[in-house]
């Protein structure tokens, strides 16, 4: 099913949830969790998720509707230009080998500051890869997520 302007309804889309610690071997490479890996897909990108210093991973499907909003932006100018730029030249396809490991390329994990340890959470229709020293705390303070959800309309 698509939704007017062609992307993809967000019911269409792996939803991924939960937190993961880990740490990579001497070739960087991660351990993708089971449940990650399945929703994932045999091929998927590993890409820098900015503003936020970590990586991201997306199905393709996630990535192509990603893509598709990009694309239809509608001011090209140099901004958008450079951003596309630095993006694409931070982005890969991937896929786990028969262990379930990911090898993370060496600048991505640069960008991330991903030594040793590293944590994959779920974040709705991707899942982020953070150094774990830089993760911090996930939750945000109880005044901000009561009216963050009041905008929205959830609660």
């Amino acid at each position: 099913m698509e939704r007017s302007g062609g992307f993809p309804l967000a019911r269409d889309m792996p939803r991924f949830t939960g937190r993961a610690e880990h740490a990579l071997d001497d070739k960087g490479r991660l351990v993708v969790p089971a449940r990650f890996r399945e929703r994932l897909g045999s091929h998927f990108i590993v890409t820098i998720a900015q503003p936020d210093p970590c990586l991201a991973l997306y199905p393709l499907v996630a990535w192509e509707a990603f893509c598709e909003r990009l694309e239809a932006a509608p001011v090209k100018d140099d901004r958008y230009r450079r951003f596309v730029r630095h993006l694409f030249a931070h982005t890969d396809e991937a896929a786990c080998d028969g262990q379930g490991r990911l090898l993370i390329p060496g600048a991505l994990r640069a960008y991330a500051g991903i030594g040793r340890e590293a944590v994959s959470i779920g974040s709705l229709t991707r899942v982020e890869v953070w150094a774990k020293e830089r993760l911090g705390e996930t939750a945000p303070p109880p005044d901000e997520a009561a009216d963050f959800t009041t905008e929205l309309g959830l609660y």
